[in-house]
């Protein structure tokens, strides 16, 4: 069984994106601050978390706290981007093998989702031509 905060702060803290393979379930749900639909599917939210671990995850980055109820969990995150602080959390639900099946992120003031949104945008289409 995997210890899913523990991998989940290794892979956020390294970036290494490869990692998320391992753990995220083949039905994994992203919910982003941006975009109104659920995306479904292991291969897009790997893209989204990996582009989040390329915008996102900067010398700013630090969880502030967690609160963990059984396969659940909720961390706040502040970080900034271009003189923009940023404040959200990360919303985890994970199965009984400890794969990640649901990922909803907040993010707050909309002065930061904005910023999110452009520089997330841009890093997606960049994955996307590699």
């Amino acid at each position: 069984m995997i210890d899913t905060l523990k991998t989940w702060h290794e892979l956020a803290q390294s970036g290494n994106a490869e990692g998320l393979d391992e753990l995220l379930a083949d039905n994994a749900v992203f919910h982003s601050p941006v975009v109104h639909t659920p995306q479904e599917g292991k291969a897009i939210t790997k893209a989204y978390l990996a582009a989040a671990f390329g915008v996102l995850n900067n010398e700013h980055f630090e969880y502030l706290r967690e609160i963990v109820d059984g396969n659940t969990a909720v961390l706040e995150f502040r970080t900034e981007l271009d003189g923009v602080v940023i404040n959200g959390i990360d919303m985890i639900e994970w199965d009984d093998t400890g794969r990640i099946r649901d990922f909803k992120v907040m993010v707050r003031p909309l002065k930061a989702i904005n910023k999110v949104h452009e520089m997330m945008a841009a890093m997606l289409e960049a994955n996307k031509r590699r």
